[in-house]
């Protein structure tokens, strides 16, 4: 396993009296590509810009390494951000651009001019090096400031919202690129978004945020297949949340119909959160599902269809590549692996803290 590179320990941070972090723990592995993902306001540029320096945690200490960083002003971390605003300076050469680090640090001409070459290959912008920033589109641009940050040879790259000025496209381009720049420069990177389908591309860790706390960490798979809680399940992706009574160990009972399960040890007819994802609805004729119902909706998506399926009072979203008519009868199938159970949080406080025993 690689080694621990970053422990934020302990660390709240409130402003004019609300408290944006309170004693959140985390630790970062070295070569690791790290997404601190979640609404606006959960607190994740906050944890971000802690990292950076550009915030001084009320309590707590941020650990690099061994050594407590925590009052360290930005440029004598070793790490490097690179903001959604790119600042890269109007007036400058790209060339300039670049090596406006490596100039504060009094780096020789030579050792500029080839860090120079280097970082605009790696990039993709070799022979920019006269050109103005202004000339650039938003995506090359990015790949610029990015550039800039990877030439002071950071043990860690933090990226705030990066992508988030991109047009779809582009911002598909860029999350590629950025997975083969980590992969090559062997650097660790943290990164805040709060688009999911990015976090889900791009890292090899998840950690999902809301209100300050971390509700999830894990891997894309984890997160995805696996939610501990209703936020995660609802903010990853689209799911079916539906109460449910646990009858016992792989037994749950849905809208009054008995499903067999996967999932053991929440007790007899316990009250818990039944999460199914839509694209493992099965429909089948009305007789073979476990319980019937009829589509009320179609959308066609391109890779799928999305219908909404009124059965036992609920209303069922599901993703198939088979077409099913609105008005047609449906029944609904469901296999015990693809469903997740969860507990109920019992109060507001303990649903914001992802409290899931």
């Amino acid at each position: 396993m690689p080694n621990k590179l970053i422990d934020l320990v302990n660390i709240s941070k409130s402003f004019n009296h609300t408290m944006v972090l309170d004693d959140f723990n985390l630790y970062i592995r070295e070569n690791e590509f790290l997404t601190l993902l979640g609404p606006s306001g959960c607190g994740k540029t906050t944890t971000l810009r802690i990292i950076g320096g550009f915030e001084t945690p009320d309590a707590g200490h941020v650990i690099f390494r061994d050594e407590d960083i925590t009052n360290l002003p930005p440029n004598k971390r070793p790490l490097n951000t690179v903001f959604q605003k790119y600042a890269l300076f109007s007036h400058m050469t790209i060339a300039e651009n670049i090596a406006f680090g490596l100039k504060i640090k009094k780096k020789s001409k030579s050792y500029i001019n080839d860090k120079i070459k280097y970082a605009l290959k790696l990039v993709n912008l070799e022979g920019y090096d006269n050109r103005r920033p202004d000339s650039l589109s938003g995506g090359q641009q990015q790949r610029i400031a990015i550039a800039r940050a990877i030439v002071n040879e950071p043990k860690v790259l933090l990226l705030d919202e990066p992508l988030g000025a991109l047009d779809l496209k582009l911002r598909q381009d860029m999350q590629y690129e950025l997975i083969r720049l980590k992969n090559e420069l062997g650097i660790t990177f943290i990164y805040v978004t709060h688009d999911q389908e990015e976090a889900l591309t791009m890292s090899d860790t998840i950690v999902v945020m809301n209100q300050g706390y971390i509700q999830q960490i894990g891997t894309p798979e984890d997160i995805y297949n696996e939610p501990e809680n209703a936020f995660v399940a609802d903010f990853i992706g689209d799911s079916n949340i539906i109460p449910g009574i646990m009858i016992e160990d792989r037994l749950v009972e849905i809208l009054g119909a008995r499903f067999p399960c996967v999932d053991t040890g929440f007790g007899h007819n316990k009250p818990v959160d039944v999460v199914i994802r839509p694209e493992d609805v099965d429909l089948v004729k009305p007789e073979e599902g476990t319980i019937s119902g009829v589509v009320t909706h179609l959308i066609f998506k391109g890779v799928h269809y999305e219908m909404e399926v009124m059965a036992n009072g609920f209303e069922w979203l599901v993703h198939s590549t088979d077409m099913v008519p609105v008005g047609t009868r449906v029944g609904i199938s469901i296999v015990p692996f693809d469903i997740q159970i969860m507990n109920k949080p019992e109060s507001e406080d303990e649903e914001a803290a992802g409290v899931n025993e």
